[in-house]
């Protein structure tokens, strides 16, 4: 059963409404680029269990390699604050009759308290954030001590591709709904004092700008 919840834990972390309905539409629409990160979105779900949070849930990627390896003691939240993203994502959990608590919220003031949850997952929603730093804070912080943060995220490339995605970044976060394609996101990741790294893998995938890719899964320190 889907259960949507717009609520919030706190009252200040009301969000503005982000919404980028073409690029929206067209990202739903890409049923083979589904089929081409299957694999990681399993690698990300694989042997889930406790309270989960989705750091944004996209169109529901996540959903189906979610229900087909967790638990049924698996309890799924998920944020996203792009209004037409969140209602295709919606419309995934229902039709999957896959359960998750489904909120309008901003990556860097989630509306859930101190060590709330085993694992958070990032599948590719660094890029878009607006200040990861701050969103990667919250991540420690709604983390219980020993519980696993996991993403796949596409980094920034070296040599000549590094150069051109410099030069193609203003206008790819114009056209792309606000994805960047030239952060340094596993570097702020594995530099953060309260995580110890569990496995990193650099993955030759995705195609220029929006390469490489690198996935992995680090633990919060006790």
């Amino acid at each position: 059963m889907f259960r949507p919840d717009t609520s919030s834990d706190d009252d200040s972390s009301g969000t503005d409404e982000i919404d980028h309905p073409l690029v929206a539409r067209l990202y739903g629409s890409l049923t083979p680029m589904e089929w081409v990160f299957a694999p990681h979105r399993r690698y990300l779900a694989d042997d889930l269990s406790g309270r989960v949070l989705d750091l944004g849930a996209g169109t529901g990627g996540m959903f189906e390699p979610v229900q087909a390896a967790a638990d049924s003691e698996l309890e799924y939240h998920a944020i996203e604050p792009d209004e037409t993203m969140r209602e295709q994502a919606a419309t995934q959990a229902r039709e999957l009759g896959f359960p998750v608590d489904l909120r309008d919220a901003r990556a860097e003031a989630l509306p859930y308290p101190d060590n709330a949850f085993d694992v958070v997952l990032a599948s590719v929603v660094f890029c878009t954030i607006a200040d990861p730093e701050a969103a990667l804070e919250e991540v420690v912080r709604v983390l219980k001590p020993g519980g696993e943060f996991r993403f796949f995220e596409h980094v920034r490339a070296d040599g000549w591709r590094e150069t051109g995605q410099d030069i193609v970044d203003p206008l790819w976060t114009r056209l792309a709904g606000g994805c960047h394609v030239n952060r340094d996101t596993v570097e702020l990741f594995v530099a953060h004092e309260a995580f110890d790294v569990l496995e990193i893998e650099r993955i030759r995938f995705g195609v220029f700008p929006a390469t490489p890719f690198v996935r992995g899964k680090l633990r919060k320190r006790r």
